[in-house]
C-alpha cells in the first residue's frame, strides 16, 4: 500500500521527462506488438474517471493500458448524494481509490478536483493524459516512422504510464 504523494506529469514536460517519454515510446514502437509489451503493466489496476467511456480519449487510454497488460475500470465522476455537489463523493473516496488502483486517469474534471484527488489518493493521477490537448501529445511529432498519428499517440500514453507506474 502506497501513501506517497502522487507524481503527476507537469503541465509542460521538462526536457528530461520529454526525453524519457520519447525513449520509452521509441522502444515500444520497435517492440513486437503482443508478447514483448503485453506484460509490462500486468497486475496494475487503473481507474478511468470520466463521464462517457465511449469517448475517443477514454478508448485511447483503455487500449493503451490494456495493450501493456493493465486492467482499467471506468468510474463515473458524478458520484454524489442527492443535493450534493458533483464530484464530492469522488473526493471523499480518494483514499479508497488509491488503495484499489495503481493510477487514476481523469478526463473532463475540473483541474482543482484532479489536484485534490491526486493529493488524497496517494497514487499517480493523470489529468487528461489521453487527450490531444495534454502537453505530452506534442511529443507525437518527435516520433519517426510511418505509424499513424493514433498509434503514435497511444505510444506516448503508454510511455507515460510506464514512466509513472513501473
Amino acid at each position: 500500500m502506497r501513501f506517497a504523494p502522487p507524481r503527476p506529469l507537469p503541465e509542460s514536460p521538462s526536457t528530461g521527462t520529454a526525453e524519457a517519454l520519447l525513449t520509452s515510446a521509441r522502444l515500444l514502437q520497435q517492440a513486437e506488438t503482443g508478447a514483448d509489451t503485453d506484460g509490462l503493466l500486468r497486475g496494475k489496476n487503473l481507474a478511468l474517471v470520466c463521464d462517457r467511456e465511449e469517448d475517443a480519449d477514454a478508448i485511447l487510454f483503455r487500449e493503451a493500458a490494456a495493450a501493456l497488460g493493465a486492467s482499467v475500470s471506468h468510474i463515473r465522476p458524478d458520484l454524489a448524494p442527492p443535493g450534493g455537489a458533483p464530484g464530492t463523493a469522488l473526493l471523499r473516496t480518494a483514499r479508497l481509490l488509491g488503495r484499489l488502483y495503481d493510477g487514476i486517469e481523469c478526463q473532463g474534471l475540473a483541474p482543482a478536483w484532479v489536484h485534490q484527488l491526486g493529493h488524497d489518493a496517494g497514487v499517480p493521477v493523470f489529468d487528461g493524459l489521453a487527450s490531444a490537448a495534454h502537453p505530452t501529445a506534442q511529443l507525437v511529432k518527435e516520433l519517426a516512422g510511418s505509424d499513424s498519428l493514433e498509434r503514435k499517440r497511444r505510444l506516448i500514453v503508454q510511455a507515460a504510464l510506464l514512466l509513472e507506474l513501473s
